[in-house]
């Protein structure tokens, strides 16, 4: 911006310096909820906002959607270990969601608040308060502090803390462990409880929760604004799915999921998807009607090594019934690697044979002599071209453009016999609570989160789904190469179930990586 200069400061010298801090939260949800209902009003003409999504209430449909972990792409609570919260929780309503989003956090966790929570949930442990000053802060969440503000109260009311001493207590929590500054509320906590009437167990217990919040808790205000966003995007992913999808996919990148993993998704939840083509595409991706039924047109902006000037000089121009031939498409000025990279997507599939066959005419100059530049007809040479095998395809495909609308590479390798006996993503919910289970699938996410003690979560997709994967420090420091490295991971372990929960704790970790190459080499003899 003229006239401004943009300085960036750590966050911890601007509190050292006493500089007013102000956290400033540019949410990519916001403009995929935006880009949403953009869709939704040009092609279904009905005008959406999220506050007309919240005032119909309470949707039981979606919170069914939500019970289930089906929430890919869904705001806060899409990562592994929100996931495998949703079905232990099952958030039934818009409080519901509030706490779950704000429990799944390091506070909460560390500071044992967690089961305690859901065994009262599910009447497996009874409820229970000291005295009607805590149970009038603790009672829409069952006794148990899950919000930031919580604990402030609680200060306050259980031990005599004043508005001001509460406040100071708040700033320790968020930089005890950069100063250890929370050690001199220790006492004043503990004593003021206890000259209240509380029990010093209780008191103790309060001061660990502190603690805990320490590491990161949610306040209360934060998780119900978040919880709008959650349920807003879970209700269009649930409704106007081709939408949501579409939105999310032209706000790249956000959130934990690739394109990849998200078209994925989208297919198993019904979506249509249509390949990136030079005659259907522009360079977002968008909604179209096809046989009457909304359908998801990929862009071209999904193109590796496609300029966006390039791509936009293309669609400028475009002729209204498209592109007849390649030679056509050569007179709109791109560049060769612009030209190179439409055919090595296969975006030029409808004006040639095959990818292998519109590279090889991409590499011929004889359409840069103008006097012969709209006559020459296509090449022979590239006619002769064999079209790549399935399996070329898929590395293509991926090389090109990081997704494949083909077969799944599991599919593939499942076909030859590559991989062995194996269990499949859906059929894992069939399966007996400690079976031992050998599943595969392509490493689509390793998560380790810091209050997880050193397990590492880590996510396979077959052709069916996904399959969340427990790996415990010691698997993977004694198997560390196929752990850290594998594209391709075959696991051999223990199925254990949580409810709707399922897992499988590994045992052994085995790189399957190279039965593509394999298949690859198969699949040219073949061809």
């Amino acid at each position: 911006m003229a006239e401004r200069s943009v300085i960036q400061w750590d966050k911890d010298d601007l509190e050292s310096l006493g500089l007013l801090k102000v956290d400033i939260l540019a949410l990519g949800m916001l403009s995929a909820i935006r880009k949403a209902f953009a869709i939704i009003r040009e092609q279904h003409q009905r005008p959406l906002s999220i506050a007309d999504i919240t005032a119909m209430g309470d949707d039981p449909v979606i919170y069914g959607q939500l019970q289930k972990g089906d929430s890919v792409g869904v705001f806060q609570v899409e990562s592994r270990a929100q996931m495998s919260m949703l079905p232990r929780l099952r958030p039934a309503s818009y409080y519901d969601l509030v706490i779950q989003i704000a429990i799944v956090r390091p506070g909460p966790i560390q500071g044992d608040m967690v089961h305690p929570y859901l065994k009262r949930r599910w009447g497996e442990e009874q409820v229970s308060y000291p005295s009607k000053e805590v149970e009038s802060v603790l009672s829409r969440t069952l006794g148990v502090p899950i919000f930031q503000e919580q604990v402030i109260q609680l200060a306050m009311v259980a031990a005599g803390f004043t508005g001001g001493e509460a406040d100071q207590l708040r700033r320790a929590m968020a930089a005890w462990k950069r100063n250890g500054k929370l050690a001199p509320f220790r006492e004043k906590l503990i004593n003021g409880m206890q000259e209240r009437g509380y029990d010093i167990a209780f008191a103790e217990q309060i001061f660990r929760q502190i603690q805990g919040f320490g590491e990161y808790g949610f306040p209360e205000s934060h998780s119900a604004s978040f919880a709008v966003l959650a349920y807003t995007s879970s209700w269009l992913k649930h409704y106007y799915p081709v939408a949501f999808y579409c939105a999310l996919l032209n706000s790249q990148p956000m959130g934990f999921y690739s394109p990849s993993q998200l078209l994925q998704d989208a297919s198993r939840h019904g979506v249509r998807i249509l390949p990136i083509c030079v005659n259907h595409s522009d360079w977002d991706h968008r909604q179209i009607v096809l046989s009457g039924k909304p359908a998801l047109q990929l862009g071209l902006r999904l193109v590796k090594g496609l300029s966006e000037q390039g791509a936009k000089l293309m669609l400028s121009r475009r002729p209204r019934e498209g592109f007849s031939h390649l030679n056509t498409l050569r007179q709109c000025g791109l560049s060769r690697g612009d030209m190179e990279a439409l055919a090595s997507a296969n975006a030029t599939k409808v004006l040639a044979d095959n990818r292998f066959a519109a590279r090889w005419q991409m590499m011929d100059d004889s359409h840069s002599l103008p006097l012969f530049a709209q006559s020459l007809p296509e090449s022979s040479d590239a006619k002769a071209i064999s079209a790549p095998s399935a399996v070329e395809d898929l590395i293509e495909d991926y090389a090109a453009t990081g997704i494949t609308l083909g077969k799944h590479p599991i599919a593939l390798l499942d076909e030859t016999g590559s991989l062995g006996r194996h269990r499949l993503a859906n059929e894992l919910n069939t399966i007996q609570s400690g079976t031992a289970v050998t599943v595969v699938g392509v490493v689509t996410g390793r998560q380790r989160p810091g209050t997880a003690s050193g397990v590492t979560f880590v996510t396979l997709e077959d052709q069916t789904g996904n399959i969340n994967v427990v790996v415990w420090l010691a698997t993977a420091r004694a198997q560390n190469t196929p752990f850290v490295s594998a594209k391709i991971l075959k696991v051999k372990g223990i199925l254990e179930r949580d409810g709707d929960v399922v897992h499988i704790i590994a045992g052994r970790l085995i790189d399957m990586t190279h039965t593509l190459d394999q298949l690859l080499v198969h699949s040219r003899d073949f061809h």
